[in-house]
């Protein structure tokens, strides 16, 4: 039996694996400036998932100020290392990370054509805002997400 894989804040020793995973998805990509961006920018929360085979996941949270709700704006779960629970605790650690920075709610968008994700989202309480025409840099159409402080946000961070 494998050991459940660890939650941690990225690090910059961590870009060339979150550029390797990122580049086993279509469509829109996170670039090594962008990771490194938010690497330093103190109001996103980028945290990985590692396990035995090393980087198996992430998620990107940010913060804006002025405003008591916070962006998921991005997830991904190595193919390998699907099935497993990862994106449902990915997505419960940033509910944690946006309500331990005090926000009362979080927003996401995704792509119509990711049912997994779809699905992961609605059996957690998201509700679906919006449609998003044309949303993705490949023209493919979005869907917009939220979720409440009152509905289940998350646990308390640790």
């Amino acid at each position: 039996m494998t050991a459940e894989p660890r939650l941690r804040a990225a690090r910059a020793a961590d870009l060339p694996a979150l550029l390797a995973l990122e580049a086993r998805f279509p469509g829109d990509r996170l670039s090594a400036r962008q990771f490194r961006h938010h690497l330093d920018n103190p109001r996103a929360r980028l945290r990985v998932a590692v396990g035995e085979g090393g980087l198996l996941g992430y998620h990107l949270l940010l913060l804006r100020r002025g405003s008591a709700w916070a962006r998921l704006y991005s997830i991904a779960v190595d193919p390998s290392a699907r099935g497993r629970g990862l994106g449902r605790r990915l997505l419960a650690d940033a509910e944690a990370q946006a309500r331990a920075a005090g926000c009362t709610g979080l927003r996401l968008e995704v792509r119509q054509d990711n049912a997994a994700a779809v699905a992961l989202y609605e059996a957690s309480g998201y509700r679906r805002e919006a449609a998003l025409p044309a949303y993705y840099e490949d023209g493919a159409p979005g869907w917009r997400y939220a979720k409440a402080a009152g509905h289940d946000f998350g646990p308390t961070a640790a």
